[in-house]
C-alpha cells in the first residue's frame, strides 16, 4: 500500500558521506535509520504524529541522547523526485539535500523561521559539497 520502487544503490558511499558530515559538525553518530517511502506514508505519519495534514519531503524523529545523535529520518521518494523537477536539479542531488537536511535537524539545526531556513540551506549546500569531493 505504501511501497516505493526506490533503490539507493551502493549505500557505503552515502554512509561514508554522512559520517563525514557528522565529523564536520563534531557530532557522534549512534543509530540513524533512513526510511524511503511514498507520499502517502509520510502524510500518514505527518497526520498521526505532528497533526499536520499535508505532504512533506521529510520527517525527522530525534532520539538523540547527550552527545550521541540517533533518530529516524523518513523521506518521501515522490516529493524528492517532484522537487528535483521543480528546482531543476538532479534527483540524486535532491536526495542528498533531503538526507543531510534530516541529519542537520538531528544536530540541532532548525528551519522554523526565515533566518534559520537560510542557515539550513547554506549548511545543506556545504555538506553536499563534501559528498562530491569524496565521490
Amino acid at each position: 500500500m505504501y511501497e516505493t520502487d526506490f533503490d539507493l544503490g551502493e549505500t557505503s558511499k552515502y554512509t561514508d558521506w554522512l559520517l563525514q558530515v557528522a565529523d564536520s559538525e563534531s557530532k557522534k553518530i549512534g543509530e540513524i535509520s533512513f526510511v524511503f517511502a511514498s507520499d502517502e506514508y509520510l502524510l500518514r505519519l505527518n497526520r498521526r504524529y505532528l497533526n499536520h495534514d499535508y505532504y512533506t519531503d521529510i520527517l525527522t524523529f530525534d532520539y538523540s541522547e547527550g552527545d550521541v545523535i540517533s533518530g529516524d529520518i523518513f523521506i518521501s521518494v515522490d516529493r524528492v523526485r517532484e522537487n528535483a523537477g521543480l528546482f531543476n536539479v538532479e534527483v540524486e542531488k535532491e536526495f542528498l539535500r533531503v538526507m543531510v537536511h534530516g541529519l542537520l535537524h538531528l544536530f540541532g539545526y532548525s528551519d522554523a523561521e526565515e533566518g534559520e531556513k537560510m542557515i539550513m540551506r547554506a549548511k545543506e549546500d556545504e555538506k553536499i559539497t563534501l559528498f562530491h569531493v569524496e565521490h
